[in-house]
C-alpha cells in the first residue's frame, strides 16, 4: 500500500523541524515523489551522507510503502 503524501512529509518535519521541504506526487499513485529539502543540518555533510540523513528518517518505508523517491537535498548555505 502507497504513502500518503501527509504521512510523508510528516516523517521528514519530525526529524528536520527547521527544513524547507517540497514533496511532489510524481505519477499521482502515491507511491513516486520528488522531495526538494533545504536544511542546516546538511551543513559539510556530503550528498550521499545528505541523502542518508533522510533515508534514516523515513523509518524503512523506502522500498515497501514508498517505491521512488528523488531527492533534490542542500544546506542553508548559498
Amino acid at each position: 500500500m502507497p504513502i500518503h503524501a501527509d504521512q510523508l512529509e510528516a516523517l521528514v518535519r519530525d526529524a528536520f523541524p527547521e527544513a524547507q521541504l517540497k514533496l511532489e506526487d510524481m505519477a499521482g499513485d502515491g507511491d513516486h515523489y520528488r522531495l526538494t529539502l533545504i536544511t542546516p543540518a546538511f551543513r559539510g555533510k556530503s550528498k550521499l551522507a545528505q541523502h542518508r540523513m533522510v533515508h534514516d528518517a523515513l523509518k524503512g518505508r523506502l522500498g515497501g510503502e514508498l517505491h521512488a523517491l528523488m531527492l533534490i537535498t542542500k544546506s542553508d548555505e548559498p
